[in-house]
């Protein structure tokens, strides 16, 4: 493969009128076959570190078997429409630049790995859901402040990475995103994460460091592949969340639950399909003193977990009422509604736990 590099030349743009291609025995080529050494065999260009604002669309494109560019730490502010016409490209690399868009053409790349890191986004771009193809996108350093619902739509994506944004809310939908086994939200304004992470049974490393995280949902526990977790510089590891909400039942509420402790078959029933299925929603109480069951309205709480025998995690489960922990088992108890399956999970499954 041919390697044009380019890096820490003093460019300001990328045009065949201001930098001709060098010939077949400059430095500036690295010979990896012995391809001739033209536009048409060059499969690799680095053209990082320069001052370069713009590239002239004919100049990249002349180079019909590029497979990876990188045009990281330049003044870009844009990106050509015509990068599309790069049916080869498979990995776009173009870091701390001044991109704040990006051309809808570029949907048409089978881009691989896409490298946006330290831009200049508010708004993650829409064109990037469309890159089906993604298994690698990075876009930390931005100023992203949500993550769109359809990011589901890259179904092969594994790494991705978002930290050094301004995210405060994480939509359930990425829960849908079970190729990732890297994902990284560190350095956000998050508060909480939703319990949909728990189908992402093939994340293995979870950065969630430098957030406003008090607590985790129980349902963490239930990433089986998860062999790191970083949490440091969240509230949860000084401090944990106290006076947690709990609304009153309505009185429609009250009514199920009656029927769903009542033990009736309500299923043969004549009630109402509406009815029937949201008794079948029913959740049932964790405290093993009590048989009760919840629907909408609970009792949050702070349980404690035991990870990797040294560290304890405070999960966040629901119980049906206040009054399931007034026997003496407080939030801040060891974990008496923990089972001893649920505990040795959690020890065997997190390996390096970052608090600190």
């Amino acid at each position: 493969m041919k390697f044009l590099d380019l890096t820490w030349k003093g460019l300001n743009e990328l045009n065949d009128e201001h930098q001709s291609l060098p010939t077949k025995n400059s430095m500036a080529y690295r010979d990896k076959t012995d391809a001739e050494t033209t536009a048409v065999a060059v499969e690799e260009i680095d053209a990082s570190h320069n001052l370069i604002s713009k590239f002239h669309p004919k100049f990249i494109c002349s180079f019909k078997h590029l497979i990876k560019l990188k045009v990281c730490s330049n003044c870009l502010s844009e990106i050509p429409a015509q990068l599309s016409n790069l049916t080869m490209l498979k990995e776009l690399y173009v870091t701390n630049n001044r991109l704040t868009f990006l051309p809808p053409e570029l949907c048409r790349l089978q881009l691989e790995v896409l490298n946006l890191s330290g831009n200049m986004f508010k708004v993650f771009p829409p064109v990037l859901c469309q890159m089906v193809q993604l298994k690698t996108l990075l876009m930390g350093g931005n100023g992203l402040r949500e993550i769109p619902k359809h990011i589901t739509n890259l179904i092969q994506l594994e790494v991705l990475y978002l930290g050094g944004n301004a995210i405060r809310f994480i939509p359930n939908e990425i829960g849908d995103m079970l190729s990732l086994n890297a994902l990284s939200l560190c350095d956000n304004q998050l508060t909480a994460i939703p319990t949909s992470f728990s189908k992402l049974t093939n994340l293995k490393s979870l950065s969630l460091h430098n957030n406003v995280l008090h607590y985790l949902p129980r349902e963490v526990l239930s990433l089986v592949s998860l062999a790191e977790l970083s949490l440091r510089g969240n509230p949860l590891v000084a401090r944990f969340a106290h006076d947690l909400a709990y609304d009153p039942p309505t009185l429609f509420e009250i009514a199920s639950r009656s029927i769903a402790l009542s033990g009736t078959n309500y299923t043969t029933s004549c009630l109402p399909p509406q009815l029937i299925q949201h008794l079948n929603s029913a959740s049932k109480c964790p405290n093993p003193k009590c048989a009760g069951v919840y629907f909408e309205h609970k009792y949050k709480q702070i349980k404690f977990v035991d990870f990797c025998g040294k560290y304890r995690l405070p999960l966040m489960q629901y119980l049906c009422s206040p009054e399931c922990i007034s026997s003496g088992t407080s939030s801040a108890a060891s974990s008496e509604y923990e089972t001893e399956d649920e505990e040795e999970r959690s020890n065997d499954i997190i390996r390096r736990v970052l608090l600190g």
